[in-house]
């Protein structure tokens, strides 16, 4: 063997003495099963060393064909097609939940009662109601859990908050976000899918869409106190696969005030009908001393606004790159001005799980656990009830 791969050898046994593995079973391959299933690859070479190295057990799904294929691809060394006899695999430790809104529930109390830790996609639940068993369970069990918000790891809205919380800001008086997307408008002729239906979705461009927003408001400002909302279904009728109409049940977009418990003040709005709005995410948050704004699409960015900033001639909303080394999480990546993307958000996320994991760290404040899952699911229900009532409807936690 040459030297120098004699003491890469060498480096590489020391970091697996070093990091535990933690066995991983995921629920879903499509859309998240991916994003997570990317995220688990790059974690043991690019957080590195890492508070553990993930090992890809199992993949689940219902379509065997598809499942098969997905763990082939993904690099899992099983896959099964019902979640009981995946979570009964001793060598699953952490669920991964990535399946659609109605599979989340019971799937995660069930892996709870094993004594599996678990990260379950967002929404959490379809309901309130729902969340809170969910969460019930979680802390009866004494497993580690988080919801999948994985906005909170953008480095740019890290520093928000760190912003925020030195009181760099000072009194925060107003939030303000729009999630805006297109895909569902008529020109893309979408037939009916789960998403569109509220027995499996829950809601609409509210838990798709606006929870994200929901939370990361939460995460910024703190809790909400009360709602006032208007929803709206544009398209009613969507047909399915074999021609038959189905009926549109859910939101396809909403649009709410809120009102916060240190006194803000809040508007959050999402759909998905905003012609040329691919994945517009974009938050602003006003203070006394100052204002800062975050929009996805160009997600390594910050802009910023200081009143004492002099001179005053040249004062105004600075352009901040957030890809220095002192930026959170840049220390694993690359030399500032070389972005990253959407994907790494993820990576950061599943890192702090796996460290809370390894090290028995709480997943809150910085990661939101099923508690944050919860919380949401009450204000999007207050959302829904306000729309329906057509009055302004408190938060009851």
């Amino acid at each position: 063997m040459a030297e120098g791969a004699g003491f890469t050898a060498m480096a590489a046994a020391a970091a697996d003495q070093q990091s535990p593995e933690i066995g991983v079973g995921m629920l879903g391959y499509a859309f998240m099963g991916k994003a997570h299933s990317n995220a688990f690859k790059k974690i043991p070479y690019m957080m590195y060393p890492p508070p553990a190295v993930p090992k890809l057990v199992a993949v689940c799904g219902r379509n065997e064909e598809a499942t098969r294929a997905a763990a082939v691809r993904f690099g899992y060394e099983s896959y099964y097609t019902d979640w009981r006899a995946m979570l009964a695999d001793d060598r699953v430790q952490l669920f991964d939940n990535g399946g659609p809104n109605d599979a989340h529930a019971e799937p995660c109390i069930a892996a709870a009662q094993a004594g599996k830790h678990i990260l379950c996609e967002k929404p959490l639940a379809r309901t309130a109601e729902e969340a809170k068993t969910m969460l019930d369970a979680v802390q009866k069990a004494g497993v580690k859990h988080m919801t999948a918000f994985n906005y909170r790891f953008v480095p740019a809205i890290r520093q928000m908050r760190k912003l925020i919380e030195s009181g760099a800001l000072g009194r925060i008086y107003h939030f303000r976000a729009a999630y805006l997307q297109e895909w569902i408008m008529p020109h893309y002729n979408m037939p009916m899918i789960w998403r569109l239906k509220k027995d499996v979705a829950g809601s609409g461009a509210l838990g798709d869409l606006g929870a994200h927003i929901i939370d990361l408001g939460r995460y910024l400002v703190g809790d909400v106190s009360s709602v006032s909302a208007m929803t709206k279904t544009f398209v009613t009728e969507r047909p399915w696969a074999d021609g038959t109409m189905g009926a549109v049940d859910v939101d396809d977009a909403f649009a709410a005030v809120v009102a916060f418990e240190n006194g803000a003040l809040g508007t959050v709005e999402a759909t998905r009908f905003a012609a040329g709005r691919k994945n517009s995410n974009v938050i602003e948050v006003n203070g006394e001393k100052g204002s800062l704004r975050f929009n996805l699409e160009r997600m390594n960015e910050l802009e910023a606004f200081w009143i004492d900033d002099e001179p005053k001639e040249t004062r105004g909303f600075h352009q901040v790159l957030v890809s220095e080394p002192y930026h959170p999480w840049w220390e694993n990546w690359w030399p500032q001005g070389h972005i990253i993307g959407w994907e790494h958000t993820f990576v950061h996320e599943i890192t702090h799980l796996l460290d809370c994991i390894v090290n028995d760290k709480p997943v809150a404040p910085i990661g939101a656990d099923f508690e944050d899952g919860y919380r949401c699911a009450v204000i999007c229900d207050a959302i829904l009830a306000s729309a329906a009532s057509k009055r302004q409807v408190d938060c009851k936690y």
